[in-house]
């Protein structure tokens, strides 16, 4: 079984090293990080993924402009994208069905599920995590 490859783009530096210790540590994935739009559209566009965990709310290139580029970008528009927000409407998880986004994970996210969260969108095997 090959590791799974995720990159974590998030401009908060806790949030993101949570997340990298989750899916490595529980999921045993490889997380990548970047902390911000615009590194996280290099990396994307550089370095092949499993999937995007990609922060809505962020400073330089929001998580719909960066997801827009990672849509226009033939290298990167198959990999599918979860968002990470604090702030989700039931009509804004239809709007991110409609926009190709592959789930939606809110923030405050419980550390321990947000590997069997990710696995259950993205149809994976959980990494023998347990819930």
């Amino acid at each position: 079984m090959t590791t799974k490859r995720i990159l974590i783009v998030d401009d908060e530096e806790r949030i993101r090293e949570v997340v990298r210790a989750c899916l490595e540590d529980l999921a045993g994935w490889e997380a990548i990080v970047a902390e911000s739009g615009q590194e996280g559209l290099v990396k994307a566009a550089s370095e092949q993924f499993d999937a995007i965990l990609l922060d809505v709310s962020m400073p330089d290139m929001d998580g719909f402009t960066l997801f827009q580029h990672l849509q226009a970008n033939p290298h990167t528009c198959l990999t599918p994208v979860i968002l990470l927000t604090a702030k989700v409407l039931p009509s804004d998880r239809a709007k991110f069905a409609q926009m190709g986004v592959a789930g939606v994970i809110t923030k405050p996210f419980d550390p321990v599920k947000i590997t069997l969260e990710m696995a259950e969108i993205l149809g994976w095997e959980s990494g023998g995590v347990e819930a």
